[in-house]
């Protein structure tokens, strides 16, 4: 009689614990590629040795055997070269069990799976079959040697995004949610939407280069549309996500791009993109990055007399903090050496070959300054080494006269961060993207890359300096060298008390001498409010003094702005604004000129988060927020949301105006789905304080 098909079982929780895919939250079988998994066919009679059976992957559109996009897997015929293999484990009665592995330079994607005996051909249910990356796999270009790295970058669904400035650093809690329903399908769409060829499908490199330009809405209507102008009325505010599955899930219900990112954002997308491929991933916050217009590796920062920066005239800017991400593979485009992490961005900054996008581009080509190799390494080696030029612009005779004040080689590209392997904390990566500054091997670097890109001609790239006569500069820009002083001028910046909202900022300046001699020096030191984007929002105030210094001495100059000179500016603006410090001193009689600029952030009360330590799996349990208002002034329109992955969705909580003292409860209760540690994430935003977070720890077991 007729062979026939009669049922398939995917035995769908042994092969998902095998493939690491366990947790993905889908009814069809997800697996890795060059790895083994088994599908059970019961048949109307047992397999014998003439019998014809064949398991067909097909994917894409119309998947045709030419084309390698359908493979037709016989156990009783030698494998093909397709590089996948197949092969009968158990034949008994009328079970079959069957064992398959794909290449591990398969195409990666939704393969669709019909068996066919002689004539017969059987489509089972839920024939979906979800192929992923496999950095468990050697021969694999995505391999990760390392399995706690590979618990972290591929496997981990929350995490850690480092923001705020070089001189206090802290850190934002993401849900990555690789894991949860309709994102792995997004990811899906995104492929199919990439208009990648299937050949390029297999290319961890091209696939990561086109995911940075489609988790932008820039050129293609891709995932996020990215907003800076602080008015954010028509979507969420960039500071109101708390990760990435709400964002995913909207973009895959409606199509259309999700208002608004800003570049934490589009780093915590891309990385849950990433690893739910299968491609290890870590976001990358680079303090000082230079943003920088021209690639000549010098930002242009034009001060008043009062240390103000000018907004209006710069073309360059050096963020505070930009994320971006790593990616983990191997270059087999490249010459050897240039396998491990890559840098990709899909924050649309500049477009490359057309299109918002960056990378992949090798860390270790950054850091040896061989920014000839593709993808874009001029533009992150700029971000990470470009050199800062201070002018102060004073009007002589009703025109712009700039003179040059300072340079500096070391500031750009500092405490480059990602959370740690398995702990809750910051790793300092800075040495994967440069040699230490002032080393041998730093200035090697830096003399092989200027070697491919443009010298910083002579000139003042400000936006109005096209009309002006060279003789309205004072200084051209040679060799950027720290110049030795005579008086040895140092300048340190500090708060003396907490900044607190709605309390004075009680800040100081300190000028040291270090010589022996007299010293008369001008200071001027001035406080502004500035998005993370460098932007200022507000100038606050300054001080202008001439201090007397002899030999090795010190002096401090208090810098105090009252609160109701910048609660307004805090109320006004959707971002959440830095305090900005520079100070500008210049030694009479010399040629001692210093410039110092710090960043701080505010500091917030805090959310405390009340609930058991463990809990048991579809058992609800009760988990409060609860938020005391100690500064004294109220905060308005307050708005407590919380997530928790695996045990509940995203909610909204809507407290109205907080005064001073008042504390707030809110309370979930909440229904663990998944087993292991997971965690809770709330953040309180409001009119005046963008975004106090807070998270904490469960086990379910």
């Amino acid at each position: 009689s007729d062979l026939k098909v009669t049922g398939v079982d995917f035995l769908k929780r042994q092969n998902s614990l095998q493939h690491h895919t366990d947790a993905y939250n889908t009814k069809n079988l997800v697996v890795r590629r060059g790895q083994a998994f088994q599908i059970q066919v019961n048949l109307s009679r047992e397999l014998k040795a003439a019998d014809k059976l064949a398991l067909r992957f097909g994917i894409g559109e119309k998947p045709m055997k030419p084309r390698g996009s359908l493979l037709s897997l016989n156990p009783r015929r030698e494998p093909d070269f397709s590089g996948w293999q197949i092969s009968i484990i158990k034949n008994s009665g009328k079970e079959c069990l069957l064992s398959v592995t794909s290449s591990p330079s398969a195409p990666v994607g939704i393969y669709t799976l019909n068996i066919k005996t002689g004539s017969n051909i059987y489509k089972p249910e839920n024939s979906a079959v979800y192929l992923l990356f496999n950095p468990w796999c050697k021969d694999d270009t995505v391999f990760l040697a390392d399995e706690a790295q590979r618990k972290e970058y591929v496997l981990n669904d929350t995490g850690y995004i480092y923001v705020g400035s070089a001189f206090s650093i802290y850190n934002r809690p993401w849900n990555f949610g690789q894991f949860e329903e309709f994102v792995l399908d997004a990811c899906m769409y995104l492929m199919d939407k990439s208009n990648l060829r299937l050949n390029s499908r297999r290319d961890a490199v091209l696939v990561s280069r086109v995911m940075s330009a489609l988790v932008n809405a820039n050129d293609d209507e891709g995932v996020l549309l990215g907003n800076w102008s602080g008015n954010y009325d028509k979507g969420t505010s960039p500071l109101d996500w708390m990760g990435s599955v709400s964002i995913l899930q909207q973009y895959y219900k409606t199509k259309k791009p999700v208002h608004y990112g800003q570049c934490w954002v589009f780093a915590g997308v891309l990385t849950t993109v990433m690893r739910c491929l299968g491609i290890p991933s870590r976001c990358v916050s680079n303090f000082n990055s230079a943003h920088d217009t021209d690639e000549n590796l010098r930002v242009d920062i034009y001060l008043n007399e009062f240390g103000e920066k000018l907004n209006r005239m710069s073309l360059d800017s050096v963020w505070n903090f930009h994320v971006w991400n790593d990616v983990w593979m191997k270059r087999t485009d490249l010459p050897s050496g240039f396998d491990g992490w890559q840098a990709i961005d899909s924050t649309p900054q500049e477009q490359s070959q057309g299109m918002f996008q960056c990378g992949p581009c090798p860390l270790k080509a950054i850091r040896d300054g061989d920014v000839y190799l593709p993808f874009d390494s001029k533009f992150v080696y700029a971000e990470v080494n470009a050199d800062k030029v201070y002018w102060v612009v004073k009007k002589v005779n009703g025109k712009d006269k700039y003179i040059k004040i300072s340079s500096e080689t070391q500031g750009i590209g500092v405490n480059i961060s990602t959370k740690a392997v398995g702990r809750d904390a910051r790793e300092d990566i800075t040495a994967e993207y440069k040699f230490p500054e002032g080393s041998e091997e730093e200035r090697k670097s830096m003399q092989k890359a200027s070697s491919f890109i443009r010298p910083s001609g002579i000139g003042i790239r400000a936006r109005f300096a096209a009309t002006m006569a060279m003789d309205d500069m004072e200084s051209k820009p040679e060799v950027l060298h720290e110049t030795a002083s005579k008086s040895g001028l140092q300048l340190e910046i500090a708060n003396t008390e907490v900044l607190y909202p709605g309390n004075p900022l009680e800040l100081a300046i300190t000028v040291k001498t270090s010589t022996p001699g007299s010293w008369t020096i001008n200071l001027a030191g001035s406080c502004q409010l500035q998005s993370y984007t460098g932007k200022v929002e507000a100038s606050l105030g300054y001080i202008k003094e001439t201090i007397k210094l002899e030999g090795q001495s010190e002096t401090k100059v208090p810098l105090k702005i009252a609160a109701d000179s910048y609660m307004k500016t805090l109320a006004t603006v959707e971002d959440e604004v830095l305090i900005h410090i520079t100070a500008i001193a210049e030694v009479q009689g010399t040629s001692d000129k210093l410039t110092k600029e710090t960043t701080m952030r505010f500091e917030y009360p805090p959310i405390t988060v009340q609930m058991p330590e463990t809990a048991k799996l579809n058992r609800d349990f009760a988990c409060s927020f609860i938020f005391k208002n100690k500064l004294n002034v109220p905060l308005d329109n307050c708005k407590l949301l919380v997530e928790g992955l695996g045990i509940f969705k995203m909610a909204t909580f809507d407290q109205g105006d907080v005064k001073p003292g008042r504390i707030i409860k809110s309370e979930v209760i909440c229904t663990p789905t998944r087993v292991g540690e997971k965690k809770i994430v709330a953040k309180l935003t409001s009119s005046q304080v963008k975004a106090i977070s807070v998270e904490k720890a469960i086990t379910v077991t």
